[in-house]
């Protein structure tokens, strides 16, 4: 596996960030933090980027779904120190837009994640939402 480009790991570049506590049950047979649950950090994450950048009250009527996730694990994470989730969108395009995210602790990159989201109506992609669009430019990657 490559290597991530060193810009992706810059928690500066990112305009959202919230803090998140791992739990104890979060940790596998090697004291590490399971990947599942940072998988799970990440979603909750996410959830709350939506919230903050709008994209949540945009799609009231239709609905959203992640089509790709891509994960890359390029440190480990330990309890009980709280994990800083890092967002931003990378991408917008008509109907779908990609939320990179970097996970840190202690100021080390633990995970690096894209997902791209589908806004969906009646089963089919429908344009992401104008309210969502005029936006969007406060929550691309800087840099």
């Amino acid at each position: 596996m490559a290597r991530p480009d060193p810009r992706a790991l810059d928690p500066a570049r990112y305009p959202f960030q919230c803090p998140v506590p791992p739990r104890f049950g979060d940790l596998d047979v090697n004291m590490h933090l399971n990947n599942v649950a940072l998988a799970g950090i990440l979603e909750d994450a996410r959830v709350r980027f939506h919230h903050a950048s709008g994209y949540h009250a945009a799609i009231a009527g239709v609905s959203s779904m992640v089509v790709s996730l891509a994960m890359e694990f390029i440190g480990q994470a330990f309890y009980p120190a709280a994990l800083d989730v890092h967002g931003g969108i990378a991408r917008i395009g008509r109907t779908s837009y990609e939320v990179q995210q970097l996970i840190a602790q202690d100021k080390r990159p633990v995970v690096l994640a894209r997902s791209v989201m589908v806004t969906v109506a009646e089963g089919r992609a429908v344009p992401l939402p104008a309210a969502f669009l005029a936006g969007a430019d406060r929550w691309m990657l800087r840099g």
